[in-house]
């Protein structure tokens, strides 16, 4: 079935990656925030959620290299032009496709798949539909393609924070008494990046906790002071997960844009960067499939991080649906709960199913940036350091640290203190164990 989308420019030729990333994110997240061009004001009655989230689709829909497969019940986003294929497959589809009418090239591959370009633009799911059709290829298997799958860092649509963040107070110095929680592990932290001035604004969190390193910067800014929509979105969970193992060391790497956009291509390339010591894998982000399959580059690039504990989100679609890399089997997917007048209930905004492997609060106050967060039609936000968020991407921070803590505490390798974490009672069947 065919996406709803159609075609618009790309951005100009030559540009290096990080150009790439620097002009989506000035020409995507301005125009909702009404920098250049639209984004009216909010709807009456619109609550600033509901705001963030419209900015958030606004901002898909202007991304010229975003498309949206919005079929009910079975969205995801993914590069227009592109196909991804296993290795050993490319020959004979590239064969059919031409023989389809598609004029086709090979590009450059990654995570150990091949990656198909196509001249004009094409339905990707359409294509991909067509090829896994097993009547298509009597007497032998289908092949192994897939859309090259745009991923977002996780409220309500497959991956951003449901909620802008919140102006917060300063956090308390770290306790003395839990310096020790952590020491020794690195936790590699896939994300937006880390703001420039994390370490020095925040010396008793997050100062000399990591190296500092341009590539590894997050944007932040639409320009000036103003926050794109998830800027400073792994700076938020660096403190999470220094909360929750004081310890640690981190490594940022960024694999999302300062819009909370990103593909898989991005994230297999900062899962390449991560340094050999890093022992547990935080990746608050994640993102639905064409078929609800397994990704093929996930699969291979996560195959080559062995003795590593790699934690996920399970996303904030609020639904059973399986999210990525989360349900991948040796992945520790995290879902989310709220606090209740007797106790932590299930978040209504985070994904859960039997594939959840644990969960955790998932509304935390953390390290943040400087900086302003115009909202149309509501009072502007100005954040000095500090903020409150909500998302299953900061219950998965937390529990990444306890995770971290754990080895420390129990002498314990990663992979065996995942699986000790998950070995205790569910605190409920769609979420796993609940992670203090």
């Amino acid at each position: 079935m065919p996406s709803d989308d159609s075609f618009v420019p790309r951005p100009p030729a030559g540009l290096s990656r990080r150009q790439v990333v620097a002009w989506s994110t000035l020409a995507v997240a301005a125009a909702p925030l009404g920098l250049v061009g639209a984004g009216g004001p909010a709807a009456a009655g619109e609550s600033p959620d509901a705001t963030y989230q419209r900015l958030f689709l606004e901002a898909l829909a202007a991304d010229p290299d975003v498309r949206r497969y919005a079929v009910a019940g079975r969205e995801f986003l993914h590069r227009p032009r592109q196909l991804l294929v296993a290795r050993p497959d490319v020959q004979r589809v590239m064969a059919r496709l031409r023989g389809y009418g598609h004029p086709v090239s090979e590009g450059v591959g990654f995570g150990g798949v091949a990656r198909l370009l196509f001249a004009v633009e094409t339905d990707i799911p359409s294509v991909v539909t067509r090829l896994r059709d097993p009547q298509q290829w009597p007497g032998q298997p289908a092949p192994l393609v897939q859309p090259h799958h745009v991923l977002v860092g996780f409220g309500n649509i497959m991956g951003n924070p449901g909620g802008p963040p919140r102006v917060a107070a300063a956090l308390p110095a770290p306790d003395p008494a839990r310096a020790g929680e952590g020491a020794g592990v690195t936790v590699g932290i896939c994300d937006t990046g880390i703001w420039r001035q994390a370490g020095s604004r925040h010396p008793q969190w997050l100062g000399g906790s990591y190296l500092p390193e341009v590539d590894d910067e997050d944007a932040v800014y639409v320009g000036a002071d103003v926050l794109a929509l998830q800027g400073g979105h792994g700076t938020f969970v660096a403190g999470v997960v220094r909360q929750a193992a004081p310890g640690v060391r981190l490594d940022p790497e960024a694999a999302l844009d300062a819009t909370g956009v990103g593909d898989e291509e991005m994230l297999v390339a900062a899962l390449g960067r991560l340094d050999p010591q890093v022992s547990v894998v935080n990746l608050s982000l994640g993102y639905f499939t064409q078929d609800d399959q397994p990704p093929l580059p996930l699969v291979d690039a996560l195959a080559g991080l062995p003795g590593r504990a790699v934690v996920a989100s399970a996303g904030n679609a609020g639904t059973s649906r399986r999210t990525w890399p989360a349900a991948l089997d040796r992945v520790l997917a995290v879902g989310a709960v709220s606090a209740g007048p007797t106790g932590p209930v299930p978040a209504p905004y985070s994904s859960h199913g039997t594939w959840v492997d644990a969960c955790a609060l998932g509304d935390r106050h953390s390290t943040y940036v400087r900086g302003r967060l115009p909202l149309p039609g509501h009072p502007t936000r100005y954040f000095d350091g500090f903020a409150a968020w909500a998302g299953t991407s900061f219950a998965t921070g937390h529990v990444a640290g306890r995770l971290a803590a754990l080895m420390t505490s129990a002498g314990l390798s990663a992979e065996a203190a995942h699986a000790a974490l998950i070995a205790g009672p569910r605190w409920h069947p769609d979420y796993g164990v609940l992670v203090a």
